[in-house]
């Protein structure tokens, strides 16, 4: 297991004991083996860093409850396996992810020039909706850097991506990479509920419109019906009496 994180369950099988919180995140952490997505859950959901650990098998999972404006929010973290044997399995948890970590090691080339592989597999399998950050990890190892923090922006920035480099030793940007995605994904969810509300309000009131119109419609067509049926019976009457008088020589044509 990666830095000590407890491994996954199911994504469909997560227990419902304990359900102290007023709102449940899912975010997942996609990037190359060894680049420090276990450490950044890690980091983030105990505190701590472990420098020597296993590679992740498929999933590892961790979780942290914080408060934010008052309420209790769970965040569910899922630390997926970098090695390509396991893309078929980890795709399976991009579904109903609020964010992802798209992380990359500045120490090595290679792991940034891989991000555009895991920015489609992002953006194919999770929702439209979800918050991508890409995180430049191991900061702390400024001496060994190869890929420029104006790379990483670059990249963020052509891609419309949020951009920060963090350290998962020095905890540099960890907490912050975490709840600048919460903030993203709380506004959007807020965004698209005051839209629902909206649209309901709108359709309501179109109900309405129609209802009103409808009543308005009624007794005029009521009316319109009623006078042309009269209209109908004087014609009626009318030519009956000019028959009459014709047939009786009481009228001249």
């Amino acid at each position: 297991m990666g830095c000590g994180s407890s491994s996954a369950p199911n994504p469909t099988q997560i227990s419902k004991v304990n359900l102290q919180y007023k709102y449940l995140f899912k975010y997942i952490i996609v990037g190359d083996t060894a680049v420090g997505k276990s450490c950044l859950l890690l980091q983030f959901t105990d505190k701590r860093f472990q420098p020597v650990h296993d590679l992740t098998i498929g999933v590892e999972f961790g979780s942290r409850t914080i408060t934010v404006s008052g309420q209790q929010v769970k965040l569910q973290i899922w630390d997926t396996a970098g090695q390509e044997k396991f893309r078929s399995i980890t795709r399976s948890y991009y579904r109903d992810a609020a964010g992802a970590l798209l992380v990359y090691d500045i120490t090595r080339r290679e792991t940034f020039d891989h991000l555009t592989a895991w920015l489609e597999d992002c953006r194919k399998y999770s929702s439209q909706d979800t918050t991508i950050m890409l995180i430049g990890n191991k900061a702390d190892l400024e001496h060994s850097r190869v890929v420029q923090t104006e790379e990483g922006k670059k990249f963020a920035e052509e891609n419309g991506l949020f951009f920060l480099e963090t350290s998962s030793k020095t905890a540099q940007n960890v907490e912050e990479a975490s709840l600048m995605s919460l903030m993203i994904s709380t506004r959007r969810l807020r965004a698209a509920r005051s839209l629902s509300r909206l649209a309901r309000a709108l359709f309501i009131n179109l109900k309405e419109n129609k209802k009103k119109k409808y009543i308005i419609a009624v007794p005029a067509l009521k009316v319109f019906v009623s006078l042309f049926f009269f209209i109908l019976f004087i014609s009626s009457c009318v030519l009956s009496c000019l028959v009459f008088l014709k047939e009786n020589n009481h009228l001249v044509v």
